[in-house]
């Protein structure tokens, strides 16, 4: 199977150590995080947490269909992560707009 450039730039970040690990380390982060992404298979609160960190945070949130999240970062059991580096979140977010697993999240009903 050919890596994406999605999954490329992720593995970029986890190599670069500049990826935050699940919904509650990311409730910790006060300042540095660029970009989130979350899988829609997370539950309902922490769906809330993560719209309340995007708020808190000031950074744009990325919704994935279920499970691709997990399988782009070859760990399975992830479903949420925070990039923390300007310009690897911003080539991830570039390269999610061609893939038609990620939307952005805008606000409102999901």
């Amino acid at each position: 199977m050919e890596r994406s450039k999605l999954q490329s730039y992720l593995g970029f970040c986890i190599r670069a150590r500049k990826l935050v690990f699940g919904v509650d380390n990311i409730e910790k982060e006060r300042k540095g995080v660029y970009l989130l992404l979350c899988d829609e298979a997370l539950g309902e609160s922490s769906f809330k947490t993560m719209r309340n960190a995007q708020e808190k945070l000031s950074c744009p949130l990325l919704i994935a269909e279920k499970d691709v999240l997990g399988a782009a970062l070859y760990r399975p059991a992830v479903k949420a992560v925070a990039i923390k580096d300007k310009h690897l979140a911003q080539a991830v977010q570039n390269a999610a707009e061609s893939e038609p697993q990620f939307k952005l999240y805008s606000g409102g009903n999901n």
